[in-house]
């Protein structure tokens, strides 16, 4: 079932980056762990030399884009389906205009470390298609999935970070209970998100219905990877629960849920992780799909033609994690929880 259009909620954050090849950061994953932002993401943002803010026209409060896909096919059906070729070059496009991929787990924990003058951009999958990952008899992603793609892509652009948020339901990618493909993501640094058991629209059901579906996923997902924490949450068809707050947190059948950051279908940049607009509960994803038809606007293309050409103010980093840089024109979108480590220019 295709998401409907929805928009609404605001957030952003985290970030990492990594100036290692693909292949050397599926090791290092291997070594670190399954769990929490990337340790390479410190030693590749954190060891750069501070820059002066106004240098790069550093903004932490500005807009950041959270890219939403569902599957790659060779005809697109839907406004929802991307060709392979067109997520390739959309990725391309991204490594060109220094974007540095986020989970987001990173981007609402607000752990953005990317090096000064990058801008985060959080890339998210829905539904867990064969078309998004899958493995070859190698062992390996196959060429023509997305993460073949992006991890290609990676490869030819050192500094554009090969990581992605997949949003799963039951048997992700066709694998019953979904071990093996979970286990593989989570060792190379992608991050796995609840989107409920059957892909229950919430907003169609009772809050007790609606916390069974969540829990029942985060149980399965937890089974097929044990000790996972599962902190990212997507709505299927952007469908909002009755009680907003249990999207955030709840319980069911023996299985308590507690997510930083849930993601809407939207229709439109997120905001800052450090800005007063930011909702954790509510945050807004554009759909990627060519800037064409009667919903162009909304599309991937046209956003980040407005955060290229500046009509829309675009995150950009400065450098140092510990630091919130910004225009000091900018100060009353300031989150109050973030004062200490405001750094205005």
């Amino acid at each position: 079932m295709r998401p409907s259009h929805r928009s609404g909620g605001a957030v952003i954050v985290a970030s990492a980056v990594l100036l290692l090849t693909a292949c050397s950061a599926a090791q290092s994953a291997l070594e670190r762990g399954r769990n929490g932002p990337s340790d390479r993401a410190h030693k590749a943002g954190g060891q750069a030399a501070v820059v002066d803010p106004a240098a790069v026209q550093a903004d932490e409060l500005g807009a950041v884009p959270v890219l939403m896909y569902h599957q790659l096919v060779a005809e697109p059906r839907s406004v929802y389906d991307r060709t392979p070729q067109d997520f390739r070059a959309e990725l391309e496009r991204l490594a060109r205009e220094r974007y540095v991929p986020v989970t987001a787990r990173e981007f609402s924990s607000g752990k953005i470390d990317i090096p000064a003058g990058t801008h985060p951009v959080v890339l998210t999958f829905d539904d867990s298609t064969v078309s998004q990952f899958r493995l070859g008899t190698d062992g390996r992603p196959a060429s023509d999935t997305a993460v073949g793609i992006l991890l290609d892509v990676a490869r030819k652009h050192p500094g554009f970070r090969p990581v992605a948020t997949f949003f799963v339901n039951a048997d992700p990618f066709r694998e019953p209970g979904g071990r093996k493909p979970l286990d593989w993501l989570v060792k190379h640094e992608f991050e796995i998100g609840n989107h409920t058991l059957r892909h229950t629209a919430l907003g169609t059901v009772d809050d007790a219905t609606a916390q069974e579906a969540i829990a029942d996923n985060q149980r399965a997902i937890t089974q097929a990877v044990p000790g996972l924490s599962v902190v990212s949450m997507a709505l299927p068809n952007g469908s909002m629960s009755r009680s907003r707050q249990l999207v955030l947190e709840g319980a069911a059948n023996g299985v308590r849920y507690q997510h930083q950051g849930v993601y809407l279908v939207g229709a439109n940049p997120a905001p800052s992780p450090f800005s007063t607009a930011f909702d954790p509960g509510a945050i807004p994803r554009i759909r990627s799909q060519a800037a064409t038809g009667p919903e162009a606007q909304f599309a991937s293309t046209a956003w980040l033609d407005k955060l290229r050409d500046g009509t829309v103010r675009r995150y950009t980093s400065d450098g140092d994690p510990k630091r919130i840089s910004f225009p000091k024109a900018e100060a009353a979108s300031l989150a109050p929880a973030h004062r200490q480590a405001a750094r205005p220019y």
